[in-house]
């Protein structure tokens, strides 16, 4: 019987994380195994991203190994295992890893000097020198995003992307609902159906709670129940500002304002009371004193602020569509780059739970449209950068389906024009869903996560099931469209191009890994994601997973 492939994905990431010993936690979330590590000098990220299931690494407050939507979900309880079997039988602690020696032509090399190895550097710039590109865009990325505020933000992602597998679940059984109703099909199952779909959404405030305690360093119960009091039928006994209260009120921001405050309460409590009374009067005294401030205060004042950004979205679209998805789409790249598209999050979960989708994540998906046809660009106009050309192929699998990092840091950033006209193809994209928007063909998204292909069975939209997703496969195709010629025509300056294509990959230096790029080693890997030979250094995605 042959091993499972989940399993023996697990046991190879573990001894190049550097062991049991060397991790101290493991995560996942909608493509990205998260591991905390101990020591960075023993993991062995060239070697990581040699494995045939590894689509790229990223290094921020976790490890992040991107395997794409399903695998990722199927290697992190694997690598949990093993992590707690290794920690059972302790082995040696290895050794860190070995510098990478100097090989390969370094991206600021001048094209035919020498080398410290003495190795002459070829005119032609390769896949790993953008990759090489790429991860110094990255760590000085990484280093500006270091704020106090974008930290903050990275938090208020984390608690929402656990959540993510049940919005996407939920969302996918509320269309399949819609649509059974429209056809007027199986009508004993749709009472269940509807449910299923808005059981998890009626109770988000708890979880939400329950995440924001455990992520700020509360105990997580506590911030669900604070939370709960948000949904509680009995609310509308209560008056607050001279109105009654309603159940769920104030939705997740609410309970993202009640769980923080629990915290701080439940710490400011721990550190007064005694020990032998703190399992006894710390929960009370974190929940009676937070539950009154959110019953009186914050549901309102959360009530309200949810209302206004529901609002103040469906008048943009309504009034300034074109313009509005035009910006959104085409900002949105950088957004990520800045680390304040997680700002968007909470967002998208109010206006899911107000009007049943979210309108913002279809327009923002065209961003990651503008990627694949800058790609396409890319792979016409470099005909003899093999190296290139391959990573391209292997990444375009994964942009279809709204994994866009492999395209973004491993190739259009890098090279620095085409990053822009991908922009620019998301702009486009984005203003044609806005424009749909504001003429009264709503198009939008049960849940937040996937993008790119991976959406279609998320969308929902003001008009029928069929005309919303032409409208999002139209804004798709004209985000391909103009994105590719953008880059076709503007995107490499003549000197540029010539660099590119300067030397066939067959001449390239040993050691560049071009000499290796054989059309059966491309094959090989497209399926694999992005990590063709020679790989490139991967980024956070494109859609809202929390990578």
């Amino acid at each position: 019987m042959s091993e499972d492939p989940n399993r023996a994905t697990a046991a190879a990431i573990l001894p190049l994380v550097g062991g049991a010993g060397n991790v101290t936690s493991v995560a996942h979330c909608m493509t990205r195994l998260r591991v905390g590590i101990r020591d960075h000098s023993l993991v062995h990220d060239e070697a990581l991203r040699a494995l045939p299931a590894v689509m790229g690494v990223v290094e921020d407050d976790t490890y992040q190994i991107v395997l794409g939507p399903g695998t990722v979900a199927r290697v992190t309880p694997e690598l949990e295992h093993l992590v707690e079997q290794a920690r059972s039988h302790p082995e040696p602690a290895p050794e860190p890893a070995p510098a990478t020696p100097a090989t390969t032509a370094d991206a600021t090399t001048a094209p035919g000097t020498t080398t410290t190895s003495g190795t002459t550097t070829a005119s032609a710039t390769t896949a790993e020198q953008l990759a090489d590109r790429g991860a110094a865009l990255k760590a000085r990325q990484k280093a500006r995003n270091a704020t106090p505020g974008k930290l903050f933000l990275r938090r208020i992602a984390n608690i929402f992307v656990p959540l993510i597998p049940a919005l996407i679940g939920c969302g996918v059984i509320a269309g399949l609902n819609g649509l059974l109703t429209n056809l007027g099909r199986l009508p004993a199952a749709v009472p269940a159906l509807a449910a299923l779909a808005s059981g998890f959404m009626s109770l988000i405030a708890v979880f939400v709670g329950h995440n924001t305690a455990k992520e700020f360093g509360g105990t997580p119960v506590l911030g669900g129940a604070v939370a709960a009091v948000i949904v509680f039928p009995g609310v509308t006994h209560i008056t607050a500002f001279g109105r009654h209260l309603s159940p769920g009120q104030g939705g997740v921001l609410g309970a993202l304002a009640a769980a923080l405050l629990a915290v701080q309460a439940e710490k400011k409590c721990r550190a007064v009371v005694p020990a032998a009374l703190d399992v006894l009067v710390t929960p009370t005294v974190t929940v009676l004193v937070t539950g009154l401030v959110t019953v009186f205060g914050l549901m309102y004042v959360a009530g309200e602020v949810s209302t206004a950004l529901g609002t103040l979205t469906t008048w943009l679209l309504a009034h300034g569509g074109a313009f509005a998805g035009f910006l959104l789409g085409g900002l949105f790249l950088p957004l990520v780059m800045l680390g304040l598209h997680q700002a968007l999050i909470p967002i998208h979960a109010t206006l899911i739970q107000q009007q049943g989708y979210t309108v913002l994540l279809p327009i923002l998906a065209m961003a990651g449209a503008g990627q694949v046809g800058a790609g396409l660009a890319l792979y016409l106009r470099l005909p003899r950068n093999r190296s290139l050309r391959t990573t391209i192929k292997s990444a375009l699998p994964a942009g279809l389906l709204g994994v866009g990092e492999p395209l973004i840091y491993g190739v259009s950033l890098p090279l620095g024009r085409p990053f822009l006209t991908a922009c620019l193809g998301g702009a486009c994209g984005g203003g044609f869903i806005g424009l749909f928007n504001q003429l009264g063909d709503t198009v939008g998204s049960t849940a937040i996560g996937p993008s790119g292909w991976a959406l279609f069975p998320l969308v929902k939209g003001g008009q029928g099931l069929a005309t919303t997703l032409v409208v999002y496969a139209l804004g798709l195709s004209v985000g391909y469209v103009t994105g590719f010629l953008a880059t076709y025509f503007f995107g490499l300056g003549t000197q540029q191009r010539a660099e590119l294509n300067a030397t066939p990959d067959a001449k390239a230096p040993t050691g560049t890994g071009a000499e290796k790029d054989t059309g059966k080693d491309a094959d090989a890997e497209a399926g694999a994601g992005p990590q063709s030979a020679p790989r490139p250094a991967a980024a956070p995605p494109v859609t809202l997973t929390p990578p």
